[in-house]
């Protein structure tokens, strides 16, 4: 008999301070992604984040490790799109919020449940609505 390839049971989606925590090895954000792991839970990021993360002064070698175990989901052109309209939907402006638009855009494409860690669990809330949990770190 031929086993069937697991399948995520859902996904943990990182922010940039959910991912800055990660490679710092902040207890609450390991917490989470032990769970996840142990639940064969997917764990993604966007690419957008990795622009608020990525800095001089990082621990570089931590970083790549941490980004090692996690999925960094590209911002496409369909999930641009949707980010648009989900601050259209939201009444938030681009300037401000675009990264948390991707990050939420990226989050709702996900396999279900959904489940975020972020530091803005305000915007994510108003730019996802019940379709995700939200959880600060």
């Amino acid at each position: 008999m031929t086993r069937s390839p697991a399948v995520p049971s859902g996904t943990l989606v990182l922010d940039s301070e959910g991912l800055a925590k990660a490679v710092l090895r902040d207890r609450t954000v390991t917490t989470w992604l032990a769970l996840a792991r142990a639940d064969d839970l997917r764990v993604i990021t966007s690419a957008a984040a990795l622009v608020e993360v990525v800095h001089p002064r990082a621990n570089r070698p931590a970083q790549e490790w941490t980004l090692s175990r996690l999925v960094v989901e590209p911002i496409t052109e369909t999930v641009a799109r949707h980010a648009a309209t989900l601050l259209s939907d939201a009444g938030l402006h681009g300037h401000k919020h675009a990264i948390n638009a991707m990050l939420s855009a990226t989050a709702l494409a996900a396999p279900g449940p959904v489940t975020v860690l972020t530091s803005d669990p305000e915007d994510l809330a108003a730019l996802c609505g019940v379709r995700v949990t939200v959880i600060k770190v």
